[in-house]
Order: C-alpha cells, then sequence, then structure tokens
C-alpha cells in the first residue's frame, strides 16, 4: 500500500478489532506523549500514532484508507481531507483548466452530486485592529474614540448601485443566478462546470442607470472616528466586537464584524497577574523591625496597612479584594504587596549613636551572623 501504513504504526495487523485498536493506541500515545517523553522526535511520533488512531478507529475512515490508502487523508482533497484518494497526488482541486476533480472522482466512487458554488450574498470578512489603552482606564472603564474604515451600505441605492436603488433588470445571460454553465473537454471527456457570469459579475442583475451617490458600486467607503466603551476589568488581548464594522459582503451579503484587541499600556508600579495586583513597597529597616502602620496605594485607592515587626525583605502581604472587579461577575482578586526592605546608606550623627547603642546591646553570641556560623558548622 502506498503512502502512510497505519497498521504498522500502530503495530497491530489489519485484521485488528477496534478493541486492539484502542489497546495499541493507549500504550503508544503514553509511551510518546510530550509530557512524558522528552526525546527528540517523540512529539512526532505521538501525532504519527494519534493520525493512524483517527483513521482506523472510525470505520468509515478506515474502509476507506484501506481501498486507495492515505492518500484519501492528504491535505487539499475536495472533502477537507477526506474522501479524495487524489486530493494530494500533485494537482490542485480546480486542476486542468478549472474543471474540478473532486467533482469528477466523486461521481466515479459512487457520488454522483456536482458541488455548487455560492454565488449568491455572502457575509463579508471579519477584521481585527488594536486600540492601545491606559493601565488604570482598563480597570475602572472608560469611553474611548479610535478612528475606523469600512464599507456602508449606499443609503440612496440601498446596496443595488442602481438610480433609485431599482434602474435594473435581470441578467439575460445567467437568467439572475450570478453564474453559468460551461462546459469544457477534459482528460476524462467533457464536463460541465460553473462560472461567474462575465456580463454580471456574479450579481445577477444589469444596472440601466448607475446610483450618482456610489458610481453603481453600492456601497460608499466611510472613514470616521467611532466611540466605544472600555468595560471596567478587561485585560490585555481582549477583544470588543462591534457588528458590521469589518469587510464588505459580496452581492448584497452584511458586512463582517470587527474585533477590538485591547493593548494595555503598562503601570509604572503596578503589575497586573489576572485579577490580581503585585505591588513592590520600600520600607526602612527600622520600619521592618518595629512595624508601622502605612497607606499603601491599590487600584481604588489608598488604604491602611499595618507592616508586622519583624518583616523580612521580600515578604509578601495579601489585602484581600483590593485587586481588579472580575469584568463578568464583579467579584475582586487580590492585591499583593512585596516588601522591599531598603538599608539608608547616610546616617545623621545621632542616627549613628542610637543604632550603636543598639550593636552593643546584641550580644555577640545572638547575632545574626553568629548563628548562621553556629548553623554552618554544625
Amino acid at each position: 500500500m502506498a503512502g502512510k501504513d497505519y497498521y504498522a504504526t500502530l503495530g497491530i495487523p489489519k485484521t485488528a478489532s477496534k478493541d486492539e485498536i484502542k489497546s495499541a493506541y493507549r500504550k503508544l500515545a503514553k509511551k510518546y506523549h510530550p509530557d512524558l517523553n522528552k526525546e527528540p522526535g517523540a512529539e512526532e511520533k505521538f501525532k504519527e500514532v494519534q493520525e493512524a488512531y483517527d483513521i482506523l478507529y472510525d470505520d468509515q475512515k478506515r474502509q476507506t484508507y484501506d481501498q486507495f490508502g492515505s492518500a484519501a487523508f492528504e491535505q487539499g482533497s475536495s472533502t477537507g481531507g477526506y474522501g479524495n484518494p487524489f486530493g494530494g497526488a500533485g494537482f490542485s482541486s480546480q486542476g486542468f483548466g478549472g474543471v474540478d476533480l473532486g467533482d469528477i472522482f466523486s461521481s466515479f466512487f459512487g457520488g454522483g452530486s456536482r458541488r455548487q458554488q455560492n454565488f449568491g450574498p455572502q457575509r463579508g470578512d471579519d477584521t481585527l485592529s488594536r486600540v492601545r489603552v491606559n493601565f488604570m482606564d482598563a480597570i475602572n472603564g472608560r469611553k474611548v474614540t479610535f478612528p475606523v474604515e469600512y464599507d456602508e451600505t449606499c443609503s440612496s441605492c440601498h446596496g443595488t448601485g442602481a438610480r433609485n436603488g431599482s434602474d435594473f433588470h435581470t441578467c439575460s445571460k445567467c437568467g439572475g443566478k450570478g453564474y453559468i454553465n460551461v462546459q469544457q473537454r477534459s482528460l476524462f471527456g467533457v464536463m460541465e462546470t460553473q462560472q461567474v457570469c462575465p456580463d454580471c459579475h456574479g450579481s445577477g442583475k444589469i444596472i440601466s442607470n448607475l446610483c450618482p451617490d456610489c458610481s453603481g458600486k453600492g456601497y460608499k467607503h466611510i472613514r470616521r472616528d467611532m466611540e466605544v466603551n472600555i468595560p471596567a476589568g478587561i485585560n490585555q488581548g481582549q477583544q470588543i466586537r462591534i457588528r458590521e464594522k469589518g469587510g464588505r459582503g459580496v452581492n448584497g451579503g452584511p458586512n463582517g464584524d470587527l474585533y477590538l484587541e485591547i493593548v494595555i499600556i503598562p503601570h509604572q508600579y503596578f503589575k497586573r497577574d489576572g485579577n490580581d495586583i503585585h505591588l513592590d513597597v520600600p520600607i526602612s529597616v527600622v520600619d521592618a523591625m518595629l512595624g508601622k502602620k502605612i497607606d499603601v496605594p491599590t487600584v481604588y485607592g489608598e488604604v491602611e496597612v499595618e507592616i508586622p515587626a519583624g518583616t523580612q525583605p521580600n515578604q509578601i502581604l495579601r489585602l484581600k479584594g483590593r485587586g481588579i472587579k472580575d469584568m463578568r461577575k464583579g467579584t475582586p482578586g487580590d492585591q499583593y504587596l512585596h516588601m522591599i526592605v531598603k538599608t539608608p546608606t547616610k546616617l545623621t550623627k545621632k542616627q549613628k549613636e542610637l543604632l550603636g547603642e543598639f550593636q552593643k546591646e546584641e550580644s555577640p553570641n545572638d547575632s545574626i551572623f553568629a548563628k548562621f556560623k553556629k548553623a554552618f558548622r554544625a
């Protein structure tokens, strides 16, 4: 059998039952799973095992594979990768002068129906744009204005492209269908295909007098500033959907949607992690030793916090419920204070005297360094 041998990949005979297929797959999937096997080539082998299982465990796919081989499942076949045994053989599905090979082969192998192309109204493509938002605006929400460009249906002709919206008639060449049937001689004989009507270009109508406002296009290109509401709590990378401000539709179809992706400008001090906030809080050695009440900034204003005596460098204090309110549920996250203990580099004479007294009160055997040496020698 030409192409990939899925039976060999799973190490099973062609007569294997579904239980045998499943058992072989589980054994090999566990062996080559990327989370369990870090050896080079393991991930590729895992993908091969997965592909073989997907084909052989499905009765219909297995039957197709047994008849036509792995070529029936290669990318580019007219059925999306399954069913056309010639889809990956070096031709596109529109090879040989526009003749759809998928349609030919489907009729040869029991299909008989020809796929119809869509010449009617079609929705436009969705588009993506990005908008930069300040850190605090993303937390509290606000309205922002940004420039947009899109095609809008002409209000004068309602998208028909004709004067008064009705100065057109049905295309006589295609009968209003937007396409014509064309016979072409190919390797397999005379084949009939569909092509866009050359007279009406797929619209199904012929305009007698063009709309003066849009020059017969049926739409106008709009450039304007749009105001959009940024909801409170929105995070980096989340998107806001604006309906029908995307790509232009075809043959009277609606526009696609515009998606605004949020890009948040970082804050100088606050760091966001989901709905939690992290903040570095510098304190002096004395405040860390003795403890102190301080007013700490949060995203919703200042709050009094008691620094416990004996606070260590990089110790983290949690302020429950002082984080960002969830955009949908409204429940707040937490704020975490990272204690950054700062040692002063310049001291007044009085400060030196006081610290000298403190140093004298400390027993040499009870100093922090003395305890370290004792533990180190143990």
